[in-house]
């Protein structure tokens, strides 16, 4: 009798187990799975370089934590720093022109504003081989009407820690973090240690949050902007 009963239990079981597996439960587990955040991106910018220690621990730094960054350069100091200028483009940075001699275009007549930029764009050109490179006009300003005379798009910032005058990396690093917003574009030179520094901080501390650090170029990309020559773009989203 006890035999019967363990069977007819066994029997049961099995029944109820292959009823379970045709029976469909309502859940709402796929409404609990949060959606993927959409990518905050932020562009790092250098300009008045390239100067052989500050920028070689830069490029360091943004190799070793895999960010992209963008180097608008003086022409007359890239013979001397050709080795640095080649590791920007093959590390995946863009390169720019920040003018032969840090002339301000805003007030200066149009022939030397003209060779300011092409002495600067043949340099980069006759370096790396191609052309178009995008302009930061020296303290981000240009005369009005003269945008129509630049060849390329023009990348100002949305950010600016004034790190050329404090030279304070804390204050630097501060002042970046309380204004910093996805698509914004970041003024720095990588000619002072202490700039660089803060940089570094800085995409320590904003990779943490989920920033994606691009190269001006692609951050206009990523928002679907077809940048235009002699149009300045202040950021990611125009």
């Amino acid at each position: 009798m006890r035999r019967n009963m363990v069977l007819f239990l066994a029997l049961t079981g099995l029944v109820l187990l292959f009823q379970g597996f045709g029976t469909v439960v309502p859940t709402d587990a796929a409404a609990e799975i949060p959606a993927e955040e959409p990518r905050k991106y932020v562009a790092l910018t250098f300009d008045d370089g390239p100067k052989r220690q500050t920028t070689e621990r830069l490029l360091d730094g943004l190799k070793e934590r895999g960010a992209s960054a963008t180097f608008f350069l003086i022409g007359e100091q890239i013979e001397a720093n050709q080795d640095l200028v080649l590791r920007m483009e093959a590390e995946g940075h863009q390169v720019g022109n920040h003018t032969w001699s840090h002339q301000r275009l805003d007030g200066t007549d149009s022939g030397t504003v003209a060779w300011e930029i092409s002495q600067t764009e043949k340099a980069l050109t006759e370096l790396l081989g191609t052309g178009g490179y995008w302009l930061r006009p020296p303290y981000g300003q240009v005369s009005s009407g003269e945008e129509s005379c630049i060849p390329v798009p023009m990348v100002k910032w949305s950010v600016d820690p004034r790190d050329w005058e404090s030279r304070d990396t804390e204050k630097v690093t501060q002042a970046i973090l309380e204004a910093v917003r996805p698509n914004s574009i970041i003024l720095l030179h990588d000619i002072y240690p202490t700039s660089v520094d803060a940089a570094l901080r800085v995409v320590d501390t904003l990779q943490k949050e989920g920033y994606w650090f691009v190269t001006a170029e692609e951050l206009l990309e990523l928002n679907g902007i077809m940048p235009r020559p002699g149009t300045m773009y202040r950021t990611g989203t125009g």
